[in-house]
C-alpha cells in the first residue's frame, strides 16, 4: 500500500463562520501528517475566501469557486482537483478532535479499506436545540444509531458530514450522484457492488454542529423520509423493514390517543415508556433537564417528518412508479459542466 496522503474535501455554500471554526480545529491536530484541504465554494453569495487566505500560511488549502450544483457534484469536484490519493469529506458544520487524523491513519495502516465513516456527537459548546438534535439523530433508540456509532444490516453506510474515500474508490464509482440528501448512501451502495468494502470507524468522531432550528430540522428529516424509497426502488436489495419504522410510530400515535378518548389507555401508555426511557437517556447524556425534554420533542419531528416523507414518497414512487426526477425536483441537483 502506498502512504497515505489525505484531501480533505470541503463544500460550503454560504458559511463563511462555520469554515473558520473548522479551519481552527484543523490547527489542533495531533501527529506530524501531511495533508491538504480542498474548500469548494458552490456558488455561494457570501462566499469564504477572505477566511480562507487567513489561514493560507497555516495550512495547506486550496479554494475553487463554482456555479451552484449541489454538495455532491461539489464533492466530485473537489475530490478531482485533490492531490492525495485518500479522500476524507466533511461538512462545514462540522469540527475535528485533535486525535482525528491519527485515528484515521492507524486504522487504515492496518486495516486498509477503501470506504469509511465515522460518528458524530455533540461538543459540550453546542446549544441545547444542537444537543437535543444530536441525541435524536445518533441514539440507538430513535435511529438504531446508525449515525452515532452503530453498524445497521450487513454493510455500514457512510455519511458524508465524515466519510473517507479511496481515490481508486472515487475513479471507478463516478462519485455522488445528484441526489440530496441520499446522495452518501447511494454511493456506498453503489461502491458495495463494484466489489469495494464500507466499514465504520467508530473512534473517527466529528463533533457535527448542524446550524438548525425546528423547521429546518422537520424539513431535513422530511427529505431523509422522502429519499429512501428513491433509493429502494435505485438498490432493491437494500429495502429493510426498519425504514417504516417513523411512518409505524407516527400513525400509532395519532391512533393510540383516538383510542385513549374512547378508554383504551394501554396503547399510549407503552407510548409514555417509550418517551420517559428517551428522557432518560438523554437526561444521562446530557445532564440537563432542559435538553432532554427538547430530545423527547425532537424526536416527534424526526418521526413525523420522515415517516410523512418515507410514506408519501413511497406511494408515489414505490407504488405509482412515478418519476422521482419529475415529481420531487427539489431532491435533485442538475450537474453544471
Amino acid at each position: 500500500m502506498n502512504p497515505l496522503y489525505f484531501s480533505f474535501i470541503i463544500p460550503v455554500f454560504n458559511r463563511p463562520d462555520e469554515v473558520e471554526e473548522l479551519l481552527n480545529s484543523f490547527k489542533n491536530l495531533e501527529g506530524n501528517f501531511t495533508f491538504e484541504i480542498v474548500i469548494i465554494e458552490d456558488g455561494s453569495t457570501v462566499d469564504c475566501k477572505s477566511v480562507v487566505d487567513k489561514f493560507s500560511t497555516k495550512l495547506d488549502i486550496s479554494y475553487y469557486f463554482k456555479t451552484n450544483s449541489g454538495p455532491g457534484d461539489s464533492r466530485n469536484f473537489g475530490m478531482s482537483k485533490a492531490k492525495g490519493n485518500y479522500f476524507i469529506i466533511l461538512d462545514s458544520d462540522c469540527l475535528l478532535p485533535t486525535q482525528y487524523i491519527t485515528i484515521v491513519n492507524s486504522y487504515l495502516s492496518s486495516n486498509y479499506v477503501d470506504c469509511f465513516g465515522g460518528p458524530d456527537a455533540a461538543h459540550y459548546s453546542f446549544s441545547d436545540l444542537q444537543k437535543a438534535i444530536n441525541f435524536a439523530m445518533t441514539s440507538f433508540i430513535t435511529t438504531g444509531g446508525i449515525r452515532g456509532g452503530k453498524i445497521s444490516g450487513d454493510k455500514f453506510q457512510p455519511r458524508s458530514f465524515n466519510m473517507g474515500l479511496s481515490k481508486k474508490g472515487f475513479e471507478a464509482s463516478g462519485g455522488f450522484g445528484l441526489i440530496h440528501p441520499g446522495e452518501d448512501p447511494d454511493l456506498s451502495i453503489r461502491l458495495n457492488d463494484l466489489g469495494f468494502e464500507t466499514v465504520l470507524i467508530k473512534e473517527a468522531f466529528v463533533y457535527h454542529k448542524r446550524r438548525i432550528s425546528w423547521r429546518k430540522f422537520y424539513q431535513q428529516v422530511h427529505k431523509f423520509g422522502m429519499v429512501r424509497p428513491i433509493l429502494n426502488t435505485w438498490h432493491p436489495r437494500t429495502k429493510r423493514l426498519t425504514y417504516w419504522f417513523p411512518t409505524v410510530f407516527s400513525v400509532g400515535f395519532i391512533m393510540s390517543i383516538v383510542l385513549f378518548l374512547f378508554g383504551f389507555e394501554i396503547p399510549l401508555f407503552f407510548y409514555g415508556i417509550y418517551l420517559l426511557l428517551a428522557f432518560i437517556l438523554s437526561l444521562v447524556a446530557n445532564k440537563s433537564v432542559i435538553i432532554a425534554i427538547q430530545s423527547v420533542l425532537a424526536i416527534f419531528i424526526q418521526f413525523f417528518g420522515y415517516g410523512y416523507g418515507f410514506i408519501k414518497s413511497t406511494v408515489t414512487v414505490g407504488i405509482l412508479n412515478k418519476n422521482p426526477e419529475k415529481q420531487y425536483p427539489n431532491l435533485f441537483f442538475k450537474n453544471v459542466k
